[in-house]
């Protein structure tokens, strides 16, 4: 239970962290910018384990999980708008 608690925190944190970096303005309230951070962190993850720079089962921490939700927001920007 704990855990969740860590983790929304952490999704808030780089949620929003990856909304102020990419420009234009994104609806998105707290539960999508919480999940935005979560699926950021999995992304940057992913690929640093890829890379060979972190095993599976450790977290990708603040940098990674950044860039994956930059990366996960960009896509989410295509997705959306057309």
């Amino acid at each position: 239970m704990f855990s969740l608690l860590i983790w929304c925190v952490y999704g808030i944190f780089v949620g929003s962290i990856a909304k102020s970096i990419v420009p234009g303005e994104e609806k998105l309230g707290f539960f999508q910018t919480v999940a935005l951070g979560v699926a950021g962190s999995y992304c940057g993850g992913a690929v640093s384990y890829l890379l060979g720079f972190y095993s599976a089962l450790e977290p990708a921490g603040i940098f990674m999980g950044i860039g994956g939700g930059v990366v996960a927001l960009l896509v989410y920007n295509k997705l959306t708008k057309s």
